[in-house]
């Protein structure tokens, strides 16, 4: 999971960035992989969601995903904080 606050006024931009990662998913679907993004209420705080279930992370491959990555801090009001997190109980996923 990774969370982080992006600034206001490069939300649109930001979110046309995370458009073209998934729309990269959609064509190329890999396997291994369960991934979603998320725009917190406040409109500029976003958390990103990922299961991997694959030996290597499919999302290295992702161009689109690269091209995001490229200038994330620069357009983060707070940088992206990474929480790994360990399964205590899960339901459909």
């Amino acid at each position: 999971m990774v969370r982080y606050k992006v600034k206001p006024d490069r939300v649109a931009e930001h979110e046309e960035l995370i458009r073209a990662v998934f729309d990269e998913l959609a064509r190329t679907a890999p396997a291994g992989l369960r991934y979603g993004a998320f725009k917190q209420p406040d409109g500029v705080s976003f958390v990103h969601f990922a299961v991997i279930e694959a030996e290597r992370n499919p999302l290295d491959s992702v161009a689109a995903f690269k091209a995001f990555g490229e200038r994330l801090k620069e357009r983060c009001d707070e940088p992206p904080v990474v929480v790994e997190l360990a399964l205590a109980g899960a339901y459909g996923l």
